[in-house]
């Protein structure tokens, strides 16, 4: 019994001992809270500080207002085009706007922005637009007019660096219905080693023009003088125009009225006629393409055209006359006041689009124009509209003929081709006439007389 009773108080000693051990390993007890200090008067209310500037760590990303806005644009398949596939994918990195790019051809472009424009619905919120559809836009109201952002906007869009020509690219009656995109020179583009060879030089008149591309014809057929645009709608039509504005004569007279069928106008047609006699075979067909691959594949010594195709003739993927080519200025008739045509794009706004798709297209107006972006828009093949583009000395070594379109834009002719609104009917009547008086189905005279007379029943 004395044995139990000794190991329970055994048992009861070894369990005190436990507890207090753990006691000891216990956090210590806080001590009790010291008497507060007496509160002191407050303080006279200061201005807060101004926060301070966050860390780049801790910057947030910059606000993208536009984040998902989807936007459709319709553009020609000139040269540009590439611009537009290089710098739309870094305007979405940066804003957030998803532009899809639908690429047309110039017949297509115009059919499927009149019904869209005529229908109201809203399938392309940008568009490219030719010089020439200015005033036709304006008049229906199909483009939005961009006057209320460009003067919301003017601090930002360095407005006095664009040409003055280039304005012509979308202005009708003192409103913009476009804004400048892509300026075009009306150039003489010639083979330097076959002049040269020759012992030619570069025409500086429409008369040596023609004696040129009469000795640089060669009879076996292994060099053309000239090509020249001959198919039968807008690219005959166009072609006689610059060669209409180049000796001094005009579509309208001098109250605005149409008057193709002129003494003047029909001289310049069998002028037009005669450079036919030295392009190649087939040039009455000719579209701009076609044109262009005459010359890039060296069948020609020299052509008229637009300098956005310039950039392409050094490209050795598509051009087999890479270092051959010079440009100046197009010939203009002997004793003339130099004037050089120009001509291009501008870039609308639909106006029946959503008014947020119409603001995020501005932005991407604004960006495309910017000083800035202009440069790599002139590296991926599009075209001059400022004169800080013209005269960089960066772009200038990279494009040694840009003193040339310096000068035909300072001198340049937006209105040769008449912007008004009823030039579609102008163009067509030519280009169907002109075409015939180049495959012989019309004289000279009764050729302007009908397009002439097809102008005025279709204007009544």
């Amino acid at each position: 019994m004395h044995t139990k009773i000794f190991r329970t108080i055994s048992m009861l000693i070894l369990l005190m001992v436990m507890f207090v051990s753990l006691l000891g390993c216990a956090p210590a007890a806080t001590e009790a809270p010291k008497p507060a200090e007496p509160t002191k008067p407050a303080e006279p209310t200061k201005a807060p500080e101004k926060p301070a500037e966050p860390t780049k760590a801790a910057e947030q990303p910059a606000a993208k207002p536009f984040e998902g806005v989807e936007l459709t644009l319709a553009s020609m398949t000139d040269q540009y085009v590439t611009a537009f596939r290089y710098l739309i994918p870094i305007f979405k990195q940066e804003t957030g706007i998803d532009i899809t790019l639908d690429e047309l051809g110039y017949v297509d472009l115009y059919q499927k922005l009149t019904a869209d424009f005529v229908g109201k619905t809203a399938q392309y919120d940008l568009m490219t637009v030719d010089i020439v559809w200015s005033g036709e836009y304006a008049k229906n109201q199909y483009t939005l007019p961009l006057d209320d952002f460009m003067a919301r906007d003017k601090d930002q869009l360095q407005l006095d660096d664009i040409m003055p020509v280039s304005w012509t690219l979308g202005e009708w009656e003192g409103k913009h219905w476009a804004y400048p995109l892509a300026g075009y020179a009306n150039v003489l583009n010639y083979r330097k080693d076959v002049l040269e060879e020759a012992g030619i030089k570069p025409p500086a008149t429409q008369e040596e023009l023609l004696e040129a591309a009469k000795k640089l014809t060669k009879p076996d057929g292994s060099m053309y003088g000239i090509a020249l645009l001959g198919a039968k709608g807008p690219a005959v039509a166009q072609d006689y125009m610059a060669w209409v504005q180049q000796h001094g004569g005009s579509i309208l007279d001098k109250d605005g009225k149409v008057a193709i069928n002129t003494p003047q106008n029909v001289e310049i047609l069998k002028f037009f006629g005669e450079l036919f006699k030295y392009a190649p075979p087939g040039a009455t067909d000719y579209w701009w393409d076609q044109r262009e691959t005459a010359f890039r594949d060296g069948q020609v010594a020299m052509m008229e055209g637009w300098s956005i195709a310039r950039a392409g003739y050094e490209n050795p993927e598509i051009s087999k006359i890479v270092g051959k080519v010079d440009i100046t200025v197009a010939p203009v008739s002997k004793g003339m006041e130099p004037k050089y045509g120009f001509g291009g794009w501008g870039i609308g706004i639909n106006a029946a689009s959503d008014p947020k798709k119409q603001e995020a297209a501005w932005e991407f107006i604004k960006w495309l124009t910017s000083p800035e972006i202009q440069k790599e828009w002139i590296r991926h093949d599009g075209a001059p509209i400022r004169r800080s583009t013209l005269e960089d000395p960066e772009l200038n070594k990279e494009y040694p003929w840009f003193p040339v379109l310096l000068k035909s834009f300072e001198k340049g002719d937006g209105d040769y081709r008449p912007r008004i609104p009823e030039y579609s009917i102008i163009q067509d009547a030519l280009g169907t006439y002109v075409n015939a008086y180049l495959v012989g189905q019309e004289t000279a005279e009764s050729a302007l007389e009908k397009a002439q007379a097809q102008v005025e029943a279709n204007m009544k």
